[in-house]
């Protein structure tokens, strides 16, 4: 079984245990790299070499300095991770959130579900579409050479 990877940039450390639980049954294959804040994360995927993730879960409200627009609008502009589809995981009903996401490159806008089954059903979902349905490009990082 090949690892699919989803990097998973959430300020709230529990949501990377409901994915992880909810993927145990319904996506197997699914491995999260958690991480907290924009640099957390921005670290990540500028220290990146070999493959990088399938997938971004990106939480729009990080309450630890830079928001996940921000982020979003950094991975939008890497040489490889603009490649990589980004799910806007929120839980605001702004639509104002929405349009910004989609101006600033997100591939979906979801809501976060609010019950263990419906994190079942979500992770199910993100399976059935972006591992079978899907044709992702495989992304090879590496970093650029010093000048």
């Amino acid at each position: 079984m090949t690892p699919f990877t989803i990097l998973l940039v959430d300020d709230n450390a529990h949501i990377a245990e409901l994915l992880t639980r909810a993927a145990a049954s319904t996506f197997p294959e699914a491995v999260f790299i958690p991480t907290s804040t924009y640099d957390q994360a921005a670290r990540y995927l500028g220290d990146l070499t070999g493959r990088g993730p399938r997938l971004m879960l990106l939480d729009i409200h990080l309450h630890t300095g830079l928001s996940g627009l921000d982020f979003l609008s950094l991975v939008r502009q890497h040489p490889q991770g603009h490649l990589i589809p980004i799910i806007m995981l929120s839980a605001s009903h702004d639509p104002a959130d929405r349009v910004e996401a989609y101006r600033r490159g997100a591939n979906v806008y979801s809501r976060k579900p609010f019950s263990f089954q419906a994190w079942k059903r979500y992770v199910g979902g993100l399976r059935t579409y972006w591992l079978e349905t899907a044709t992702l490009p495989a992304i090879w990082f590496q970093k650029e050479a010093d000048e």
